[in-house]
């Protein structure tokens, strides 16, 4: 049991993620309850995240001094960092008790987990590293959706995910975008990240935005949401023309 144990956390660490399918396949002999039973132990021991249909490494999400994706996560969650921080105090504001709250992925909405209060709330994320850092600060379970990990935004995306988010209720959508302009709206630049957002934008009762100065302006290929969508967007500065309805509109200061 522990060799068979190791070597599903080293196939993991390897991989960064794997589903129950795979691990059926490496151990045709070991039955699907048992695999599941490996993998409780290995998150109880702090080694893995279990997802919607199998895992992820914590090791690869901590990252490492030689990790280029990683470390340019690192980079973008420090720049703007003060305008993000006031981002974060006026959403904190927003996030009521007893909400079914979706988090999305991103270094805004990091920051805002971060310094959030501790509340009661039923969280889901695609953001491994935002569940972590959710699972410090509430008491309930934290719900990650399962999909293919993006290194580079620490992003879980993919038909899994879709699947996963058709069946369930969301109250709130904190979301995060990598662009807002005239034309486009709120772009990024995955096609998988941008269907995943579509659906959670429409999913959802109430969507926010976090989104600071640098993001105006900027055009990424794939729309996922247009003002109109967006119930609050919260920002640094003023977006003008860009996003011109001033009662959905939040400046942080």
């Amino acid at each position: 049991m522990k060799q068979r144990r190791e070597m599903i956390l080293r196939l993991i660490n390897e991989r960064l993620s794997i589903s129950l399918h795979e691990l059926e396949q490496e151990f045709p002999d070991v039955s699907s309850m048992t695999l599941r039973r490996d993998l409780e132990y290995l998150e109880s021991s702090g080694d893995i995240i279990r997802t919607k249909g199998g895992a992820m490494s914590v090791k690869a999400l901590k990252g490492s001094d030689n990790s280029r994706q990683e470390a340019a996560y690192t980079d973008r969650e420090l720049t703007n960092f003060d305008a993000k921080m006031k981002i974060a105090s006026a959403a904190s504001e927003l996030i009521e008790e007893g909400r079914s709250v979706y988090f999305d992925a991103g270094t805004t909405v990091m920051t805002f987990v971060k310094h959030m209060s501790a509340k009661r709330l039923s969280a889901i994320t695609c953001g491994p590293n935002i569940a972590l850092e959710l699972a410090s600060k509430i008491s309930t379970p934290v719900t990650m959706v399962g999909g293919l990990l993006n290194r580079d935004n620490l992003s879980l995306s993919g038909s899994a995910a879709l699947e996963f988010i058709s069946t369930i209720n969301i109250d709130l959508a904190v979301m995060a975008t990598s662009g807002l302009s005239k034309d486009a709206g709120f772009t990024c630049g995955n096609p998988a990240e941008a269907e995943l957002k579509r659906l959670v934008v429409k999913k959802a009762r109430r969507v926010i935005v976090l989104m600071d100065k640098t993001k105006l302006d900027r055009t990424l290929p794939y729309t996922f949401a247009v003002p109109d969508d967006v119930d609050v967007l919260i920002s640094d500065a003023d977006p003008g023309e860009y996003f011109d309805n001033k009662a959905k509109l939040i400046i942080a200061e």
